[in-house]
């Protein structure tokens, strides 16, 4: 028994899970078979109950065992482990007296499901306390009974709304809603959980009012409801598992067909796409707690929409912050954004105030010679850069790191205006910064490998991906969606109309199409970073990007750009174009964007293919359920994109020739560094 550790303590036991080797409980099948013989003995006792706990800090159970996913290819193999988890909680769920969980930290996905299957939760009261089923970001759908517990317990549109959206709710709505018995502080947990197992009092059920929706005669007309919202956010040809939990909950289906539903979807492209997603995302986040960062005070110069947002996340994740800008008015804007995002995201007033406390505006820059890591967001122009730089490396300290949230431009360029550029690294945030994920760790010839790992480990300490990429113009992201943004534009200019343009790209999976993108983002910006790509990625830039922005139309911020905006900036209804006629959209969009991350892999940008899967589904939400463009590539084959390629530079140009990288097998295999 390695994983589980059972004591008698008077006339209750208390099982402990702590899965050896691992920093957070999952459950693999050989932790299920060992829970599974704890609970056998467990049967034939006399006890007044059993108390479930975790002996990890970090939480109670995170779900089950993502990687053992990877390495089942068979349907009814997937069905059996499903079973397998139903079957141990039935058992545990049947037991001859109550049973509790005490949770802390994260509870989630069959974690959860465990504690569904005991008579009573009990949650440590702070907002490091989480319980969700998150099952659906990968594809799949609760497969331990937990389309089946979750909605006696705490209402059918509650139930539809966790296992739909994935969201995890804090100790407190969970205590609100049903999901937990009772919230305590940590020092009176375990005697929370035997006082429960004394009184025995009846098992918490959903009033009936919430279980109206599940009434027969309502179930299609809410199912009608329910699927309007869900296909906003998934089309069931993409991402199935939605779609499932709402047939599976129509029908009120058992445990039996939740596992034979899950072991279909658990082999599917979408899952195993997201699946994939999600390790990669998993390893950038080791990949940023490898070392220590010794950075506690972090200086931003640049109040705009960037630097505002990179000090107010930083201040959220409790380092000291002192945000620079010339403009009072500018800082005075970044505050108020920052007390309101503060307030929005902490709720308790004493939380914000400490926050706020963390968030200083520093017209003059004397945080400069306290800081630790000083973060460049100005204008993205050479010139003043490296201006600000020559100022700052002559008032910081010898040991501060200095960093550019630049989006394009290299850090050799911009190193040239220091006495010592090997303390300088690039921090490509994305924005909005507080929902994108991934920050481009940008190396320049003379970054130091120190400077390197103190930027990795800063990103992991604020809960963002660190993905290391090679100095080059455009870095990753951006050079490679800007072909594909340019593909566009160049299609709009051939009298291809913009809504076929965006639906392409949204119907193959982009988040969105990408003239609305280039609205979103700024034309000036669009503009400034291709002309930046132009001339080293031999780019021709399209006059009616020039044009557009040489009429001041610059997107959304100016209320007009390809689209026109209402003063909210909700888009208006375009008139009605001329459709040009057999004009292969998305195989342009999507073909420029593989073309171009493939020429980054022969360039070493990055050092594999999972790290432009990762950079592109984390920086730009490349749709998710194809598990990033190289995975892609792999899935339709090298040999026809590249014939495609040469199809489509005949008709439309030498832009569409195909990389040399192409032609090299051992760059394009997964796992190639």
């Amino acid at each position: 028994m390695s994983h589980w550790r059972l004591d008698y303590q008077g006339d209750h036991a208390v099982l402990t899970l702590d899965v050896q080797g691992q920093s957070a409980n999952v459950l693999s099948q050989e932790v299920l078979n060992e829970f599974d013989k704890h609970l056998e003995e467990l049967e034939t006792k006399m006890l007044a109950g059993v108390i479930l706990c975790s002996g990890k800090a970090s939480g109670f159970i995170a779900g089950a065992d993502v990687r053992e996913f990877e390495k089942i290819d068979d349907p009814a193999q997937a069905t059996e482990l499903a079973q397998l988890g139903q079957q141990v909680f039935s058992r545990l769920e049947s037991l001859p007296y109550p049973s509790v969980a005490v949770i802390h930290g994260f509870c989630l996905g069959g974690g959860l499901e465990l504690a569904l299957a005991c008579t009573y939760r009990i949650a440590r009261d702070d907002p490091g306390t989480r319980l969700g089923l998150p099952e659906v970001r990968l594809g799949i759908h609760p497969g331990f009974a937990g389309t089946v517990r979750l909605p006696p317990l705490v209402g059918d549109l509650t139930a539809l709304d966790m296992m739909l959206t994935g969201r995890a709710l804090s100790a407190r709505e969970a205590r609100r809603r049903g999901l937990v018995d009772e919230l305590v502080p940590e020092r009176h947990l375990m005697n929370a959980a035997v006082a429960f197992l004394k009184q025995n009092p009846p098992p918490r059920k959903a009033p009936w009012y919430q279980r109206v929706p599940a009434w027969k005669p309502l179930r299609s007309w809410v199912v009608k409801l329910m699927a309007g919202r869900v296909r906003r956010k998934a089309h069931p040809d993409h991402y199935p598992a939605p779609w499932r939990i709402l047939d599976l909950w129509r029908d009120q289906a058992r445990e039996d067909r939740e596992a034979e539903s899950l072991g279909e979807l658990l082999v599917g492209r979408t899952s195993r796409n997201l699946v994939h997603v999600f390790l990669l995302g998993e390893a950038l986040k080791r990949h940023g707690k490898a070392q220590a960062h010794d950075i506690e005070h972090v200086h931003v110069i640049g109040a705009g929409v960037m630097g505002a947002d990179i000090a107010i996340w930083a201040a959220n994740k409790g380092f000291r912050v002192s945000l620079q800008d010339r403009e009072p008015e500018i800082l005075a804007r970044a505050v108020k954004k920052a007390h309101g995002f503060f307030k929005s995201k902490l709720k308790d007033p004493r939380a914000v105030q400490e926050a706020m406390d963390r968030f200083m505006p520093d017209l003059e820059g004397h945080g400069l010679k306290r800081a630790d890591l000083v973060i460049e967001a100005i204008v993205e122009k050479i010139g003043p850069k490296q201006e600000l730089f020559r100022a700052v490396e002559q008032k910081v300290r010898p040991q501060a790191l200095l960093a550019t949230n630049t989006s394009s431009i290299p850090l050799e360029v911009i190193g040239e205006a220091l006495k010592d550029p090997s303390r300088l690294v690039g921090l490509h945030f994305f924005n909005p910064v507080a929902k994108m994920q991934l920050v481009e760790i940008v190396r320049g010839a003379q970054t130091s490998e120190a400077a390197l790992g103190r930027a990795r480990a800063f990103t992991g300490a604020i809960e963002r991906l660190p993905l290391d990429v090679k100095s080059s113009p455009g870095f990753l992201v951006n050079r490679i969606l800007m072909p594909y943004l340019l593909e566009a534009v160049k299609m709009a200019e051939e009298g291809v109309s913009l809504v076929t343009i965006d639906n392409a790209a949204t119907e193959f999976g982009m988040p969105m199409g990408p003239i609305t993108l280039a609205d979103t983002v700024g034309l000036d910006i669009c503009l400034s970073v291709a002309e930046e790509l132009a001339g080293p990625l031999r780019i021709d830039v399209p006059e009616r990007l020039r044009e557009l922005v040489g009429q001041g139309h610059l997107g959304r911020k100016s209320g007009q750009g390809f689209y026109q905006y209402d003063a909210r900036g909700k888009r208006q209804t375009p008139p009605p174009e001329k459709i040009a006629a057999d004009v292969p959209v998305t195989e342009r969009l999507v073909l420029r964007l593989l073309n171009e991350a493939v020429a980054c892999l022969r360039e070493g940008v990055v050092v594999e293919p999972d790290a432009v899967d990762a950079g592109m589904v984390y920086g730009t939400g490349f749709a998710p359920f194809l598990g990033g463009p190289m995975r892609y590539v792999e899935s339709l084959g090298v040999t026809g994109i590249s014939h495609s390629l040469h199809r489509l530079s005949q008709e439309y140009g030498p832009r569409f020739n195909p990389d040399a990288g192409w032609s090299n097998p051992d760059l394009l295999k997964p796992g190639s560094a």
